[in-house]
Order: C-alpha cells, then structure tokens, then sequence
C-alpha cells in the first residue's frame, strides 16, 4: 500500500514517519509546495519515503492520502481527495466555518469516500478504552467529567491570529472527546476566560486560560481547562465519575504534577514536553487505523459529519465568554454514535 502525505511540515514528518513504520504501508509518498522540503523529510524518513512533484502526482499514486497542510487549505484539499476517489485523513479542523464545514460534510457523504478528521484521542488506546467500559455501563450513571488541557509553552505568537482562538484550537479536542466518550447531546454551555500569560492574546481578541462546563441532556456536568502555559510541561487528562467506579487518563508517571502528600507522586525528570510525546501511541494507532480504513479492514471512528458538532460547541463557548451568561444548545445539535 502506497499512502501519500501532503504538508511535510513538524504534523506532517511526524505522521510519515509512523506510516513508514506500518508493515502494511509499502511507500510513502510527500508533497508539499515549498520547494525541497519533500525530498528532505522522505531522506529524513528512510528508504520506505519518496517526494513527488505535485498534489496530482500524490493523489494519482496514492491509494490514502493523509491532508497536514495550513487549515484554510483543508476544504479544497479534501474536495480534490474525495473527487479523485482517494480515502483521506485530514488534520482538525478539516474547516474553520460552520457553513462551510456543512457543505464539505454533504459532499463527502454523497461522493461515499471514507474521510477521517485527526482528532487523535479517539485512536488513544487510553481513551478508547474508557469510552468502552463507559458504553458498557462500567461506569454506571455518569455523574461528573473533568478534563484538563494545559500546553507547556505558549504557541508562537505568529500563529495566533489564525489559530481560531483557544476554543477552535486548544480545547477543540475535548470538545470533540468528551461527547464522544459520554454519548449524550450537549444542551449548555457557560465558559469564562483571561488573559494571564501573555497580553499578545488579548492583542489578538483571545484568552489564555479558559474554564467550559458543559451540561448534557441527561444531566451530567463536564468541566474543561486549558491553559496556554504550564512551567512544568504538557498535561493532558479526562477523569470520569460514575455510579459505579471512576476512572481517570493520561495520569502516569510522566504527568506533569506535584503531590505534597507523603510518598505522593512528584514531577518526573522526564515529564511530557509537548502532545506528540504524550499522544505517541495515539498518533501511531491513527496511522494504523488509518491504513485499515483505506484496505476496507475497520469502520471510520472520526467521520467528518461528527466534527459539526465539536465546532459548534466552541463557536458556542466562545460567544458564552464573551457575554459572561451560559448558552443554550437545541437537543438536536446531535451526539457521537
């Protein structure tokens, strides 16, 4: 199997790298504009890499083709995956615009191409267990979920008048988890935000500390966090209160926190310093399933039509903080299969 990868920036080699290590995966294959920048990460990668000439070139010889390129050439990208016949995984969001990102999910349901959208906690061996044992009622009526996202150091600055702000980029992946893994509509959200790392955010109309909770149909509460800056490195983790037992993600020795209980865990030397080391097994299990979609072997768990509903809650957390009053959300919005 040959699967192609257009973008060859940090996302890109990253994703390469673990398709190259895939017994399933024959070549792969990289296209990105800027010039030599493709034949670099393909030596950078080995033997099992090869750069090609242009997108044409990447969907003709391609039997997937995995999209890591800037996001405002997602839409287009995918439309001339889908219209070539070739499977795709795009990195989030595969659009900025819910109108946009409506008629991008018609058009890739009518065309029947399988599309997978890079939400990486869904191919988290953690995660994915969780969300099992909470569909099969191992937990019980869910009573409370928590789930905090910190990045160890703030984005470059130059990124962040297009990142969409903290709700689109930061905390999309929760919103688009933490549904998935309760299985109920969201019906509210209230969400409060502040400017304490750096004042280039405000400069911008942005926050860098956010606080969401989120109230679904059934009358659980999520909170989320997320901060743009933790001196201690990258946490990333979902805790999960029910009935019956209560689980927890992303707590291990490498989680960047301090007890001061007597024998209580502390900082390891080695704590995580970004999310490609803490999602490493997510990352190299959305390549493999990736791969076993495009050969017909396994069903999408990231279809694009979910991502409708990630969006919406981050378009409506971020209209919550701006007016200080929760947010009401019709019932209708949808849940995760």
């Amino acid at each position: 199997m040959r699967i192609g990868v257009a973008g060859a920036g940090r996302i890109g080699t990253m994703h390469a790298t673990n398709l190259a290590s895939l017994d399933a995966v024959d070549e792969v294959l990289l296209y990105d504009p800027v010039d030599g920048r493709a034949a670099r990460v393909a030596a950078m990668v080995g033997p099992g890499a090869a750069p090609v000439g242009g997108l044409d070139d990447l969907l003709a010889a391609s039997d997937g083709v995995l999209v890591a390129t800037p996001t405002t050439t997602h839409p287009d990208l995918l439309r001339r995956c889908v219209a070539a016949g070739v499977p795709a995984l795009c990195e989030k969001p595969i659009a900025d615009d819910l109108g946009e990102l409506a008629a991008l999910i018609d058009e890739v349901d009518a065309a029947g191409v399988p599309v997978l959208v890079g939400f990486q906690r869904r191919f988290d061996p953690a995660v994915v267990e969780l969300r099992r044992r909470i569909r099969g009622g191992e937990l019980g009526t869910i009573y409370h979920v928590r789930a905090i996202g910190n990045d160890a150091a703030p984005p470059d600055l130059g990124y962040l008048p297009s990142s969409g702000g903290i709700f689109r980029d930061l905390l999309i992946h929760d919103l688009d988890a933490v549904p998935w893994l309760v299985g109920e509509p969201v019906v509210e959200v209230y969400a409060s935000g502040s400017v304490l790392v750096d004042k280039a955010f405000a400069a911008v109309d942005d926050v860098d500390n956010v606080v969401a909770v989120l109230r679904f149909a059934g009358g659980a509460h999520a909170v989320l966090t997320g901060g743009r800056h933790d001196p201690l490195g990258y946490d990333h983790r979902i805790e999960v209160l029910g009935s019956k037992d209560s689980l927890a993600v992303g707590l291990d020795p490498r989680t960047p926190l301090t007890s001061l209980e007597p024998g209580g865990p502390t900082v390891a030397p080695d704590a995580y310093p970004g999310f490609p080391e803490r999602f490493r097994r997510a990352y190299l299990n959305e390549m493999a399933v990736f791969v076993d979609v495009v050969a017909g072997r396994a069903d999408n768990p990231s279809p694009v039509r979910d991502s409708m509903i990630s969006l919406r809650l981050a378009d409506a957390c971020d209209s919550s903080r701006r007016s200080g009053a929760p947010v009401r959300l019709s019932e209708t919005v949808g849940v995760h299969a």
